[in-house]
Formats: C-alpha cells, sequence, structure tokens
C-alpha cells in the first residue's frame, strides 16, 4: 500500500514522499525487511524508540514514532502523538478492514471468557458456521496449528490473522478480548457485532491500579460495537455488569441465574455438580444438558444462549453444541488417579475464581472425603491477592501445598511469604519444585477426595528470570492415573 494512503488523516507527509510503498508493517525491528513500515511502541520492558535506527538499517522504508530518533533523513519519520493507536488503524487499513467481512463476537471479563467461547464456537459450529475461536488457547479453526498466543494477540498479528481467516471463508470468529488489549488498542479497529460482559472481580491491579480503571478499561470493548447494530450481552448479577447496563447507549440483552425479566435458567438441577435445565429466552425454551460443572459455568452458559439467541442458531445446534462441551482445555479438566482420588486442573488465579471453583468442588465431595489444593502465585502481578487466595484455600481445603507458578523476576520466598500471610493455621507446605508439590497431594489423597490444582491450567512452562522451563501440570497429572 502507498504510505500516504496508510496514514491518511494520522500525519501530514512531505510530497516528496507520497509515492513510498509498504509491503510489512513491523513493532520489532529485529523482524523489520525491505519496503517494511516501522512503529516505534513503549513498552513495558523496551521502548521501540530505541530501535529506530535498526529498523531503517534493516530496510525500513519509513518509520512512525512519537518522537523523532534516527539519523536516517533520507526516509519518512512520521510523529504521531500515540502510536499503539496508529499502529492499530494502520494494521486496518494495510489488511483492508478485515473485520467487516466476518461476523466478529468478543468476550471480555475477569473469569469465564474462554469457557464461554468455547461453547459459542462449539454452537455454531454445530450450526454448520464456518467459526474461529481467538485466545488465551490459542488460534483455534479448521486448518490453523493451535499455538499460544496472548489473550488478545496484537493488532498487527490480529488483523493479518482475520485477513487470513477470511480467504479460507471463515464467516464467524469468537475472541477474548483482554482489559491490556484494550488499553492498548489492540482491537481498536475491530468492528464487533456482538460483545459479552462475564463479570468482573480483582486482577491486573499492577497494571490498572484501581478496579475503577479496570472496569473502565473493559468498559471500552462496548464502545467498538457498531452503534447502529451492535449488541451487548451483559451479565444482570454482576454488579459491574448492571453498572455497564445502565451506562451503555448501545442495544443491550441481559442474562441471570434468577432474574425472570432477563434471559434465565426456568429450572435449573444439578448432579454430582453438573448443569441440567432449562433457559428461557421469552420466545424459545433451550434445554440444557452439560457435563461442565459449578455455578460459574451456569453463568457461561446463560452467557453463551444469549448470544446464540441473538444471532438465531436453531435450538437443536445450540442444546447439542452445549452437550458435546465436555471438557474445555484447562478449565476444570477432571483425571481420575490410580488412587480412586480425582485431580482437578484449572487456570484460575483470581480470589473470586478460587472461590468459586472449590466452592463448587467441596459440594461434590461425598461426605468424608477431602478437597486438597496446589497453588502458588505468579510474580510480578497482584501482590494484593495472595494473602486472600490463601484465606480461601484454607476455608475449603484440608490442606494446602504451595508451589511456584511463574515467578518471574520475583523472588519466589518472596511471593509465598505474601501467600501465607493468608493463612491462620498451620494447613499449608511450601515447595520449591511444582511437580514434588503435585506429587505429595497424590500420595495423601485417597479414594472419592479431590486434588484441585490450580493456577496454571494448559500451561506448558515456568517463567522464571525471563525464560521458559517446560513444566506441564496435566502431563505430570496423567502419569498418576
Amino acid at each position: 500500500m502507498i504510505l500516504t494512503n496508510l496514514i491518511n488523516g494520522l500525519a501530514p507527509i512531505e510530497k516528496k514522499f507520497n509515492d513510498v510503498l509498504i509491503n510489512g508493517i513491523n513493532i520489532n525491528s529485529k523482524e523489520v525487511s525491505p519496503g517494511s513500515l516501522f512503529v516505534a511502541i513503549e513498552g513495558h520492558s523496551n521502548d521501540g524508540h530505541s530501535f529506530v535506527n535498526e529498523a531503517f538499517k534493516n530496510g525500513a522504508s519509513a518509520v512512525i514514532s512519537e518522537k523523532h530518533q534516527a539519523s536516517e533523513i533520507n526516509k519518512p519519520q512520521i510523529i504521531v502523538n500515540d502510536t499503539r493507536k496508529a499502529v492499530s488503524i494502520i494494521s486496518s487499513r494495510f489488511y483492508d478492514n478485515p473485520s467487516k467481512e466476518l461476523v466478529i463476537i468478543g468476550v471480555t471479563g475477569t473469569n469465564g471468557k474462554t469457557t464461554t467461547s468455547y461453547i459459542i464456537k462449539e454452537c455454531l459450529s454445530q450450526a454448520g458456521l464456518k467459526t474461529a475461536q481467538i485466545g488465551t488457547t490459542g488460534v483455534i479453526a479448521e486448518g490453523y496449528k493451535q499455538e499460544k498466543t496472548l489473550t488478545t494477540p496484537d493488532a498487527i498479528t490480529l488483523q493479518r490473522l482475520l485477513r487470513n481467516l477470511v480467504k479460507q471463508s471463515f464467516s464467524h470468529v469468537v475472541m477474548e478480548v483482554s482489559s491490556h488489549a484494550l488499553e492498548q488498542f489492540r482491537v481498536h479497529n475491530i468492528d464487533f457485532n456482538i460483545v459479552v460482559f462475564t463479570n468482573l472481580s480483582e486482577e491486573h491491579l499492577d497494571y490498572h491500579g484501581t478496579m475503577e480503571n479496570y472496569f473502565h478499561a473493559k468498559s471500552k470493548l462496548l464502545e467498538l460495537l457498531d452503534p447502529k447494530t451492535g449488541l451487548a450481552v451483559i451479565n444482570y448479577d454482576d454488579p459491574y455488569g448492571e453498572r455497564l447496563l445502565g451506562n451503555t447507549k448501545r442495544e443491550s440483552i441481559a442474562f441471570s441465574k434468577k432474574n425472570s425479566d432477563v434471559i434465565y435458567f426456568e429450572n435449573l438441577n444439578s448432579k454430582d455438580g453438573k448443569i441440567f435445565g432449562s433457559i428461557s429466552t421469552k420466545g424459545i425454551a433451550y434445554n440444557i444438558n452439560s457435563q461442565l460443572i459449578g455455578g460459574f459455568n451456569q453463568e457461561n452458559i446463560l452467557a453463551s444462549v444469549s448470544v446464540l439467541h441473538a444471532l438465531k442458531i436453531p435450538k437443536t445446534s445450540i442444546e447439542s453444541g452445549i452437550k458435546k462441551c465436555k471438557k474445555i482445555p484447562g478449565r476444570l479438566e477432571v483425571y481420575k488417579l490410580k488412587s480412586g482420588a480425582k485431580a482437578v486442573i484449572d487456570y484460575a488465579h483470581t480470589p473470586d475464581a478460587y472461590k468459586k471453583i472449590l466452592k463448587t468442588l467441596k459440594t461434590i465431595l461425598k461426605d468424608g472425603n477431602k478437597l486438597y489444593i496446589v497453588f502458588g502465585a505468579g510474580g510480578d502481578r497482584d501482590r494484593n491477592k495472595r494473602s486472600h487466595m490463601a484465606t480461601i484455600a484454607e476455608k475449603y481445603c484440608e490442606k494446602c501445598f504451595i508451589t511456584p507458578d511463574n515467578p518471574r523476576y520475583e523472588n519466589l520466598k518472596s511471593i509465598n511469604d505474601d501467600i501465607i500471610s493468608g493463612f491462620t493455621q498451620e494447613c499449608y507446605t511450601i515447595y520449591e519444585d511444582r511437580e514434588q508439590g503435585l506429587k505429595n497431594a497424590n500420595k495423601l489423597a485417597k479414594k472419592g477426595d479431590i486434588i484441585a490444582v490450580l493456577g496454571k491450567g494448559n500451561e506448558e512452562y515456568q517463567d522464571i528470570e525471563g525464560q521458559h522451563f517446560f513444566h506441564s501440570d496435566k502431563k505430570i497429572i496423567m502419569k498418576m492415573q
């Protein structure tokens, strides 16, 4: 694309540079090749402005930045106020606005994004619609190798991916949208047809500072809806969801586990924690027979049915899709162990998620059986939540096995000290090796007991001082079967 068309309206450009052709966009100077446009972004660890000269050296045809940082004077250096916003606009233009050719469903919230996305995708696929899912489990789409990404990829990667999906005749995309992605404009130029708000609880306060800032970041997704045809699907039972319903000017529908004025469970039954019943939409009743467990999954199913109902997906496709969702990778995955106990793996890493999961597992225990927990806390993140997780674990669990969970650059002892400050009794043991903690929990658990393994979910690494070392809770547990 010609540079002037790419940056039209963002900044003026000298006439002598009008005909510069751009064949790619990069935010990493090492990936720049001849003909690229390099956009300098100030990140958490590195500032792209320090690599402008390297980008030109590698063949960049032009650079966009927030300040002059290069000795090169024969190529365009375009100054804008916000390079994050600029790269979002430019990426969308470069790939010819692919989101306009797709039905895009964005799912945001603290918990439930992945499960809700999985259910929606499965039901759309059951209806014969070629659907892709983008989120913490990577890109799940026919013909794509499932690779891990950020919850929401960067703007360039995302727009390129959407264009490729259009080329391969996909019609629908279900996308998890993180608060970081919204604050950093990664999805700023995506046209969302439907957005879902699942819930909001304490998380990422190391980044956002306050819950009010966190709520404001999440709320930005509703602003990306088409003002005429976009629809917001909101959890009425969540206090922040109720606020959103009152604040938004977009068309919206609400769902609730109990409020009959909105989409709700008309009747609800449970066996071993599994979900049975019917959801009423004031027009169609959907019969639910789900292998998923817990009150939080009731909310995820309600959110999914609300979206699918709005899209006019056939009742049979919705019901069969929900029934088919027996296991979500890294989300309440149950493994039977040789001892007769069960291990339950989940990505939970917030106090709210801990409370919901442990309460659910406690209710499905038989009399006399015990609940154990293996968990830790991530380094360089949300110190305040660590003690809260310990307090919740102590309330529901017989014994706690404290283990590493991505300490990053933080001292492990410091992390563990924060965790154990939340205990009121000696019900825990600390391990420097997570595998050893898992093995010891397995030795202690008897037939009918449950071991909750929380924090890492489907991850296959430990993040220690900038390096990823292989670790998989799932593979260790599978050896115990």
